[in-house]
């Protein structure tokens, strides 16, 4: 087994870093060539369309979809997970303060890319046979490829996403909430994983009405929540923000040069390690938010793709940002640690025992958040795969792959979970390439 996960690994290495890594990145730089600069052109109306539509208690959801600002939170709820604390750690321990820059390049052209998904899940979402508003890449794919390539294309992305979000992923999100509250507390991460399991399964058996309604509440909740924990810690630390924004972007371009940084980082592992894990917490370009995004009642496709465009700014130029400064701001860098270890750092360093505390709330908020929203684009793929009667049986495997996640951690699950995550993109990113042109054309004719 442990010769399986090793291998399965290094295959997981390099669908990331030597495939995947580039694609993303050039998928991001043609859609925001051939969209003239969407995520800057319209990034102002995203927002005043966001705060304008925040409600914590909206219309409720139904069979013709959710308001623009709960699919917005929806996809949000995917985004903002783990990644935005352990991923972001990861990314500075081994990539060094530069990772940051060119994590915020890499979301710069990944707004263009989700601005695409968004807007070609509205387009080609449909009706299923319960008159249920659905959508997401499967539709796309089938629109664009027909025949046996198109149902080969769209059946790998939908076995792909259903086992690394909806089972394998949500184990490793149900792990990362019980290590947290076994530090904190000294609780035992099975009991924690029922809880989770019981508040989920209520969540689930809801429907899209329950899921939306819950993360309307939740996200914006879970975000302020952390954005005041961070900064508290930055003005208690105002004096060395200059020198950790100026880490930052000597680090790209002169890993050396950074004292107290990581040794022996070169610009290509900055570059490397920076781009993997700001896609990776973003999702840009990978398939997940357009389920979502799909089900927002909007007038046009492209009201919807400058919502998500704003998605992806909250996710790594807000959030993730405000992580990397704690941790460069307290020199919580040099102590060696790495993860969700080097997180703990910052924050005690500046909460003291209340920092652990800090760090396992804001895990529950961000990963629970993330298994209900990797739940539902999984439910989407296993109802257009096998029919509506199998969505309890997906739902039951997956309140169990939560419990069981939250105890055990195997590596060999773990390192599957990253390989389909890469594996899912590739068919997500053919039916992007293919259909640039027609999210350019509906890029240009939205003048309002």
């Amino acid at each position: 087994m442990d010769q399986l996960a090793a291998i399965v690994s290094q295959i997981s290495d390099f669908v990331w870093n030597n495939l995947l890594l580039y694609l993303l990145v050039l998928t991001g730089i043609l859609f925001t060539i051939r969209t003239r600069f969407v995520q800057v052109r319209r990034f102002g109306t995203g927002l005043k369309r966001l705060f304008g539509s925040i409600n914590l208690n909206g219309e409720k959801a139904n069979h013709e979809g959710m308001s623009s600002f709960q699919a917005l939170t929806t996809a949000i709820a995917a985004q903002v997970g783990t990644g935005n604390i352990t991923g972001c750690a990861t990314a500075l321990a081994s990539g060094g303060p530069g990772a940051i820059f060119w994590m915020w390049v890499s979301a710069f052209f990944g707004m263009s890319t989700i601005y695409g998904e968004a807007v070609l899940a509205q387009k080609y979402k449909t009706v299923d046979e319960d008159g249920q508003v659905t959508g997401g890449p499967i539709y796309y794919i089938r629109a664009r490829f027909r025949g046996k390539f198109g149902k080969f294309l769209a059946g790998f992305f939908s076995v792909a996403i259903i086992f690394a979000l909806g089972f394998a992923g949500n184990m490793v999100q149900s792990n990362s909430i019980g290590d947290s509250f076994h530090n904190a507390f000294g609780i035992s991460p099975i009991i924690i994983g029922v809880i989770c399991a019981a508040i989920a399964a209520f969540i689930f058996l809801g429907g899209v009405a329950r899921i939306a309604s819950v993360t309307e509440k939740l996200v914006p909740v879970m975000a302020m929540f952390y954005i005041v924990g961070c900064a508290i810690i930055l003005c208690l630390n105002h004096a060395t923000l200059i020198e950790a924004f100026r880490s930052i972007f000597v680090g790209a371009f002169q890993p050396q040069a950074i004292a107290g940084g990581v040794a022996g980082v070169t610009v290509k592992e900055a570059m490397r390690y920076g781009v993997a894990r700001g896609l990776f917490s973003n999702e840009a370009g990978m398939g997940s938010t357009p389920h979502a995004h799909a089900l927002a009642k909007v007038k046009k496709p492209q009201d919807q793709g400058i919502i998500a465009i704003v998605s992806v700014f909250i996710d790594t130029f807000v959030i993730l940002t405000l992580t990397a400064l704690v941790i460069l701001s307290t020199g919580a860098l040099s102590s060696g640690e790495t993860g969700s270890a080097l997180a703990q750092t910052a924050f005690d360093s500046a909460f003291g025992s209340f920092g652990s505390v800090f760090i396992a709330i804001c895990m529950f908020f961000f990963a629970f958040s993330t298994i209900i929203g990797w739940y539902f684009f999984g439910e989407v793929n296993v109802k257009a795969l096998f029919g509506k009667k199998a969505v309890k049986i997906y739902s039951a495997l997956v309140v169990v792959c939560v419990v069981v996640g939250s105890a055990l951690k195997v590596d060999l699950v773990w390192n599957l979970s990253d390989l389909f995550n890469g594996l899912m993109v590739f068919p997500n990113l053919i039916a992007l390439i293919a259909l640039s042109g027609v999210v350019a054309k509906m890029a240009r004719e939205d003048h309002r």
